[in-house]
This record gives C-alpha cells, structure tokens and sequence, in this order.
C-alpha cells in the first residue's frame, strides 16, 4: 500500500471511530442535527459546499482502484463524499429530507448506521498491511 494510502485509510478510520462513538453517545441530538440540516437550505447548500471539494481532492490525489480492499475503500469514500457534497448543492429544498434521510430511514437505522461507521472505523485505522506498505 502507499503511503498515502495509509494516511488517509488511518485518518478516515480515526475520523469514522469518533464520529461513530459520539453517533452512540448522543442518539438524539445527532438526529436532530441530521434533520435541521436537511431541512435548512442554506446550511444543507454550505454543506454542499465544504464537501464537494473534500471530494475531489480525494479522488485527485488518490484514485485507486486495484492493490486490496483498503485502498478501494479510500477511493469509494472518496466518490461517495462527492456524490454526497453534489447532492446538497443540487437537490431541491422540498426533496432533501426525502432523498437524504427519508430514503436512508435514518432514525429507525441509526444504531445500524453507527456499528457501522464504528466496524468500518476499526477496519481502516487498525489493519493497515505492513507487508505492502512502501513507507
């Protein structure tokens, strides 16, 4: 793996681990911002805003789409925050709460979303494979 491979896999899966501790800490107030959110369009456009070029640096500086699953995982996050960031800058203010959290079924899966973020945390920032690493 690469070294920036390896960075971004640990700064994602720290990222992934403490949001996904504090997603469990405060159930309520997490959903509650989700849905304040995305029924503010101002705050969902700005959102838009701060996530569509975190995108594509991610993708700029590391679109990897072969060498094992971690660095597909970082590529896929990557084209995922895009997609995400497009989404808050193009999808009208009447449709966002359907499309971003209704769809998801946010609230009633949240503990899902959670163990998730947290398994995934785990994955990217613990096992990192020394026997390809090019550091």
């Amino acid at each position: 793996m690469s070294s920036r491979t390896t960075y971004l896999s640990r700064l994602i899966g720290l990222y992934l681990l403490l949001f996904s501790l504090s997603m469990f800490a405060h159930k309520q107030a997490t959903v509650e911002v989700m849905t304040a959110l995305v029924n503010n369009p101002p705050l969902l456009f700005m959102t838009g805003i701060i996530l569509c070029p975190i995108g594509l640096a991610m993708i700029l500086g590391h679109n990897v789409w072969t060498g094992g699953a971690r660095p597909v995982i970082v590529t896929l996050i990557g084209w995922a925050t895009l997609l995400k960031g497009l989404l808050c800058l193009f999808v009208p203010p009447a449709m966002a709460p359907i499309l971003l959290l209704g769809g998801m079924h946010y609230a009633s899966l949240y503990y899902l979303y959670a163990c998730m973020a947290l398994i995934l945390g785990l994955y990217l920032s613990i096992g990192t494979d020394r026997r390809h690493d090019t550091r």
